[in-house]
Parts: C-alpha cells; structure tokens; sequence
C-alpha cells in the first residue's frame, strides 16, 4: 500500500484551533499572564502539544495591533498562527482551516490554562471512532467537568456549514449554532464523575488569576489530570473560596 503524502495526511489529520486575544474586557492581557513560570497561554499550548493527536496546533489571533504579541509568543511557543477578525472569531477559525486543511479540528481557548491532554486525547479519539461519524462532540454539553477543562471537536465540513449561515453571537462563540440547533447535527458529549460542574478554573477576572496561581503553587508547572485536579480543589476550599464568587458570562455576552 502506497504511503500517504505529509499534505494529504494532514488534510485528513486534527488541528488544535487555539482561540486568543490580548483584548478581554474583564482581564485585559489575561493570556499573556505569567502563571507558574510560563505565560497562561503556555500552558495551553502545552496541553494540546502533549495530547499527541494533533497534525498541527494553530493559535487563532486577531489582526489588531494589541494582538502582535499573542502571535510572537505562539510561535515562541512552536504554534502556527492565524490572524484574522478580533470580534469574528468564526471567520478566523476558517482562516485557519484555508491554510492548514484539515479534516477536524479541536476547538481550545486560551483562557484555560489548567486543560488536561488525556482529556483533550480522549474527546479527539472519541470523535474519529464514533460509528456513523459525529458532526461535533463536547464535554459540556451537560457539564461534569469544572469550568476551564471544555474541549470541542467538529468536523472541519460543519465548521465551513456554520461559517456559511451563522449571524451575530453565533460568529463570536464559533460553535453554539451546532450545539443550539442539535436538531440538525449529529451531536455527542462526554459526561465524567465525580461531577464537578461547580468548580472554575477558567481566566477571565483577576480572582481567577488568583486561583489559578494559588492552584499552581499546589501542583507546579505541569499539567494536572482533570481528577488530581478536582481532588486538590475539594481539598483546599480556601482555594475555591478566591474566585468561587465570579458569574460565568453568558452566551449573550460575547
């Protein structure tokens, strides 16, 4: 049997799509924070680095001036960068599919830093073995898992469906005109226990900040399995207690 070509088989591989920008409204600069001895996005990048099922990871950034330093560190960091729209943020992720073909891509964000890469494994395999094929899988379409641990993967044919006819907020969150219209998709999700919905390890205020370098201090510059993880924070309330209090945005919020 005649070997695959490196371009066909990364047409047919997983991208790693890495949304980030320096321009957050409640943490200006947020992924660009120094966490545990490494820039937050460091840390993500790391994490779908590691999860080894990756043709390429791709920081998706915007073409705003704010955002040159997002796309030097990327590439520091051994990232391919995308710039595009700062608010269309569905428009940059196809950019990335323009220049990197793909036939799936992984959708991670930034502000995340504490992503675990068996998780990211897991949810990547997941998708390529469903029988019958899957449009898009989630760990949190009924959410188990703390907030900032979300992977999403969708086939690269979906994501240039949506690109196609979605509007407004649909633009922003790349992937909620699937995960509202399941109807017309073939959606899955991944549920995990001990549920620990109630958690949050996501960067978007300062008290975040402070947790996750309180939640470093504990575990070192590393990235944590999602269960050693939820096991510290049922430890330590002091720790939860620091950013237990911050509202999640809604999906209206952008």
């Amino acid at each position: 049997m005649q070997a695959l070509s490196a371009e066909t088989a990364e047409a047919n591989g997983t991208l790693a799509v890495i949304q980030a920008r320096a321009g957050s409204t409640r943490l200006p600069g947020k992924v660009l924070e120094p966490l545990g001895g490494r820039p937050v996005l460091g840390w993500v990048v790391r994490a779908a680095q590691l999860a080894g099922v990756f043709t390429k990871v791709v920081v998706a950034t915007s073409t705003d001036p704010r955002d040159d330093a997002v796309a030097d560190l990327a590439l520091e960091l051994g990232a391919e960068v995308v710039r595009g729209p700062e608010e269309d943020v569905l428009s940059r992720f196809l950019l990335v599919l323009d220049h990197h073909p793909a036939a799936a891509l992984a959708r991670l964000t930034a502000d995340c830093p504490l992503l675990d890469p068996a998780l990211i494994r897991l949810a990547v395999r997941t998708f390529a073995a469903a029988e019958g094929g899957l449009d898009y899988l989630s760990t949190v379409l009924e959410r188990s898992l703390p907030h900032g641990l979300d992977v999403e993967v969708l086939s690269a044919q979906t994501l240039r469906r949506v690109g196609a006819t979605a509007t407004g907020v649909h633009r922003v969150h790349v992937t909620s005109a699937v995960y509202t219209s399941f109807e017309d998709y073939r959606v899955a999700g991944l549920g995990f226990l001990p549920h620990a919905a109630d958690l949050r390890v996501t960067l978007d205020t300062p008290d975040d900040l402070r947790m996750l370098r309180a939640t470093v201090a504990e575990i070192g510059d590393r990235a944590p399995e999602w269960r050693e993880l939820t096991r510290l924070l049922r430890s330590r309330p002091d720790i939860v207690a620091l950013n237990g209090h911050v509202v999640q945005k809604e999906l209206s919020e952008g």
